[in-house]
């Protein structure tokens, strides 16, 4: 993927809004960070695919709303920012800049 830098971020094409509908997720790496991609109702938002209690993956669990709830010990985080709502986390989860340029949803990593 290229990049293209903004600020204090580094963006990378992911996919096009087309192929990618309302409701869906999209699981990836960048620089070695697992990022989930969220369509949600006409939005895109991009979190650390990581819980920050056992540093499983959250990108399967329910989604109710703006938030995550972690399929193996229930902890919730807000997608929007990644703020911890409940135990037993205890940390916020990376939220990533995300846009869509040139016919692409790009999400941005700090430099």
């Amino acid at each position: 993927m290229s990049e293209r830098t903004n600020e204090n971020f580094k963006f990378f094409p992911i996919v096009k809004p087309v192929d990618f509908p309302d409701g869906e997720r999209l699981f990836f790496e960048l620089n070695g960070n697992p990022i989930v991609l969220f369509s949600l109702n006409g939005e895109y938002l991009a979190t650390g695919d990581i819980c920050t209690h056992d540093k499983g993956s959250i990108g399967e669990g329910e989604l109710e709303g703006d938030v995550i709830v972690c399929p193996r010990h229930g902890a919730r985080f807000d997608i929007r920012t990644g703020k911890t709502l409940s135990l037993p986390a205890v940390t916020d989860i990376p939220v990533y800049a995300v846009r869509v340029v040139e016919g692409y949803i790009e999400v941005g990593i700090p430099e």
